[in-house]
């Protein structure tokens, strides 16, 4: 064994991504990969000390996306995990809290905020910390996004202002889901009434 094929079988990074690759359908994996090196990226502008947090919840916030969405609510009943009325009838949305236990309870990951950054991908929150933040902003803007609104504005804004990109996100996600006449999950709502008021403080 060559000494970087030893270094990467000894890397908890690596060691994950492919066992991933044998989980995950093609097109999620691939997303799974754009989200992990955008988050790395993200984490190298903003700071570093995050890089391997970020990349580790890059690679599980989508572990439980591949489950149909009848064995996603099984799995969250069984295993108590709570959900509000929109998350019942937002399929979309189940697979963030799923996502969070299969990462502690299949996955052996102990990083709690590397579990809550999981569990609040998909909604953000407000008050986010710097990992959270670049994992919702991750998952919106990888390299195989290509159907969001204003994406290039938010890739750009991503590395200049994190929380204007926050903002800006969250209130995309609301704008497309009135339009679809969706239900809106309440954290999106406040994740957006958050960052709007920072940032209309501050700027």
């Amino acid at each position: 064994m060559t000494e970087n094929k030893k270094n990467n079988s000894e890397n908890p990074i690596y060691t994950l991504q492919k066992k991933l690759e044998k989980e995950l359908s093609p097109k999620r994996y691939n997303h799974t990969l754009g989200v992990m090196y955008t988050a790395a990226a993200l984490a190298m502008r903003h700071d570093p000390s995050v890089m391997e947090q970020a990349m580790t919840a890059g690679l599980l916030h989508d572990c439980a996306k591949g489950i149909p969405y009848q064995e996603q609510y099984r799995l969250c009943m069984e295993h108590q995990i709570p959900l509000s009325e929109v998350e019942e009838k937002n399929h979309a949305l189940l697979h963030a809290k799923l996502g969070e236990w299969m990462a502690k309870n299949k996955y052996n990951l102990k990083d709690e905020k590397i579990l809550h950054a999981i569990k609040v991908h998909t909604t953000g929150c407000p008050d986010m910390s710097l990992l959270e933040k670049i994992i919702y902003i991750s998952d919106y803007i990888e390299p195989g996004r290509n159907k969001a609104h204003h994406l290039p504005e938010i890739r750009t804004l991503s590395f200049q202002n994190i929380d204007l990109a926050v903002e800006k996100i969250a209130f995309d996600v609301l704008s497309y889901l009135k339009k679809q006449n969706g239900p809106t999950d309440e954290l999106t709502i406040a994740t957006w009434e958050w960052y709007h008021h920072k940032n209309k403080e501050i700027y």
